[in-house]
């Protein structure tokens, strides 16, 4: 609970604490290759909802490529005219996905000037990883704002 409400200020803190991470996440609209079936396996422990079920964030596993195969879908306001959310995916800037997402360690926080923010740790391959250098782990923030419907990303190190 503490850390939750400490969010924000970390939030707001982090440029000046740590490393950005140049290739964090990219937000783009759901498309076909977004299918029900990339939802990670077991769903109840890959999927949550927030604001009182109006926004839902699902990790997806696309199973290839193996080193860019994780993405993570969020569902939110603002709704259509036929009254569905919007679908959105974040991935890398290169539009490849995450080596991985850790969603079970996430965490969330509200300020109603920003909206609903969510961090977790995520991971983006590195070649040099394999011989021991920067394992590509860094803490990924989504920001979603349900009144304007913008959804933005950060990663530091």
């Amino acid at each position: 609970m503490i850390r939750a409400a400490l969010m924000p200020l970390v939030l707001a803190a982090a440029p000046a604490l740590s490393q950005e991470v140049p290739n964090d996440g990219m937000v783009h609209n759901c498309n076909d290759a977004t299918r029900a079936d990339t939802i990670a396996e077991p769903w109840e422990d890959n999927t949550a909802t927030y604001s009182d079920g109006a926004i839902r964030i699902a990790r997806l596993d696309f199973t290839e490529p193996a080193a860019a195969a994780v993405k993570l879908l969020v569902l939110s306001p603002p709704h259509d005219e036929l009254g569905l959310r919007q679908c959105r995916v974040v991935s890398l800037s290169n539009g490849m996905g995450f080596y991985d997402i850790d969603f079970a360690q996430r965490e969330a926080s509200y300020d109603p000037q920003r909206g609903l923010t969510i961090a977790m740790p995520a991971r983006q391959y590195l070649p040099e990883s394999d011989q021991g250098g920067d394992d590509g782990w860094f803490q990924l923030f989504i920001m979603i704002n349900q009144q304007s419907g913008e959804i933005t990303t950060q990663g530091f190190k």
